[in-house]
Formats: C-alpha cells, sequence, structure tokens
C-alpha cells in the first residue's frame, strides 16, 4: 500500500479530537464490509442461516480463534463436517456412536475433552431454551457486560462432569481478562446495520452494552492513538478502550473494532500511521 498514515498529518487532537474520529470512521467504513468476511473467522458462521447453527459455530469460531486465520477457518469447516453440516441438528439428536469421530478434532490446546464438552453443553441449554442469548442474561434480566460474561461462564460449567482443562477456553471479567473471544461473539450476535458481517440477531443485549474485542493488534493500535493509557491489558483496559469509543458513538462503540482490527492488519503491511 502507498497510503502512509502519520500523527503529524492527522488532528487527532487527542483521545476526544474529531479529526481522529474522522479517521476511524473511515476506517470502520473501509473494513465493515462483506469482503471483510472471506478471510475472517465471522466467516463460518455466515455458513448458515439457521440460528442456532449461527449461534453454535459462531461461539466455536470465536473461541478457536487464535492462531493463524486460515488455520482457523479450516479447523472449523473440519468441525463442521465432523457434525454432519447441522450442528444444532447434530448436537440435539446424536446418540453416543456418533461421538467417536469427534475424537479425532484439536486446534492447538482445544482438543477432544473440550469438543465433547462444548456439544453437551450446548445440548443441555437448546434442550431448555431457544437461543443462546439466553445463557448471557442475569436471572433478574439486567444485563451488563461484567454480570452477563461472568454469568454466562457459571453457566457453561454447570454442568456436573465439566472438565476443569476446558475453563480455561471460557473467560470471565471476574478473572480480570479482557474475555477478548466473548466480546468478539457477542459483536457478532448484537451489532445491527447494513453491512452484511455482523448478524444482530439478538435483541435483548443491546450494542451499547458489548465491550470492544481486545486482543494484541488492537491494543498496541489503541495505544498509539492515545485511546488507552492503563498501563496492563485486562477487563479495565478493554472498558477504558470501549468508554473512549463511546465518545465517537454512545450506542454502538464497538463499531470502531473494524477500524483498529484494520489499521492493525494495515500496520502489518507497514503502513504507518
Amino acid at each position: 500500500m502507498s497510503i502512509q498514515y502519520t500523527n503529524e498529518k492527522l488532528p487527532l487532537q487527542g483521545a476526544g479530537g474529531a479529526g481522529l474520529q474522522s479517521f476511524l470512521d473511515a476506517k470502520v467504513a473501509q473494513y465493515n464490509r462483506p469482503e471483510f468476511i472471506e478471510n475472517d473467522p465471522i466467516v463460518i458462521p455466515h455458513l448458515f442461516s439457521k440460528q442456532q447453527d449461527i449461534e453454535i459455530m459462531g461461539f466455536w469460531a470465536a473461541t478457536l480463534a487464535w492462531g493463524q486465520r486460515v488455520t482457523i477457518i479450516k479447523k472449523c469447516k473440519e468441525l463442521i463436517t465432523l457434525m454432519d453440516g447441522a450442528p444444532h441438528d447434530f448436537i440435539i439428536n446424536h446418540e453416543e456412536p456418533d461421538l467417536k469421530k469427534l475424537l479425532s478434532f484439536k486446534h492447538r490446546t482445544f482438543n477432544d475433552i473440550d469438543t465433547l464438552y462444548f456439544i453437551s453443553f450446548f445440548r443441555y441449554h437448546y434442550e431448555n431454551f431457544d437461543s443462546l442469548e439466553d445463557a448471557f442474561i442475569p436471572a433478574d434480566g439486567d444485563y451488563s457486560p461484567f454480570r452477563g460474561l461472568g454469568g454466562f461462564r457459571s453457566y457453561f460449567f454447570s454442568l456436573p462432569d465439566y472438565p476443569h482443562r476446558t475453563k480455561k477456553h471460557v473467560s470471565s471479567p471476574s478473572q480480570k481478562s479482557t474475555c477478548k473471544r466473548l466480546n468478539m461473539f457477542l459483536r457478532w450476535m448484537v451489532r445491527k446495520d447494513d453491512n452484511g458481517v455482523d448478524f444482530g440477531i439478538w435483541n435483548r443485549i443491546k450494542p451499547a452494552d458489548l465491550i470492544c474485542p481486545l486482543d494484541l493488534h488492537v491494543d498496541r493500535v489503541s495505544r498509539k492513538l492515545l485511546l488507552i493509557t492503563r498501563k496492563q491489558t485486562d477487563w479495565q483496559t478493554a472498558l477504558e478502550l470501549t468508554e473512549r469509543l463511546k465518545q465517537f458513538d454512545p450506542l454502538d462503540p464497538v463499531k470502531y473494532d473494524f477500524a483498529l482490527f484494520g489499521l492493525g492488519i494495515e500496520e502489518r503491511w507497514g503502513v504507518q500511521f
């Protein structure tokens, strides 16, 4: 790429500057497009039209989203094949012998033990609820990111036979984790726009309640743009970033995840900003 962005050329005016907002809005427009889908893990839930399939494979794709994106997508497609191309139907209707073929599935530290427990949880949940959104809503209906994500993890591991090793794959704010994968999954399910990337199929959690997914690339870009001042990277850092982004759009702050992630890609291409 030949275009270069530098702090001298941009009227950033600090974390709340109008110049920075215009810059980020342009990047959102650049990356929040259908062309983004093909090479991103979000392509996996986009293979389906049934809501439960979208939820199941969206959650699984977000959970497995570490490492090279090409490998993540390949492993998710392998998992879909092992579930006969119909995840929800397989999970609800499988019999014990059907699970044997899943014993071969592995992605990095995620193995067959984790796979079988995920299937057990999904079966338990979908026998009682139509949507995975219910798993994130507190019993009193009063959703907040801390209560929603923390409550989900407790519920996810509420089955009596859960393997302790699987707990590392589902995070919680109480662990001071950024909860990047859960926040990414929630963005996919909750955000509503006309660009065709995020699904927006959930209605009880609002886009204004989302927390920006914070990985190493987004963290680095956000610090360069002065959106983060906290020294460490943890749950409070994700909250700090999201609060800064709410200065630009209080109703949909997480749309700027597209901009920050896209800038991270450009940074790897050698583009300066």
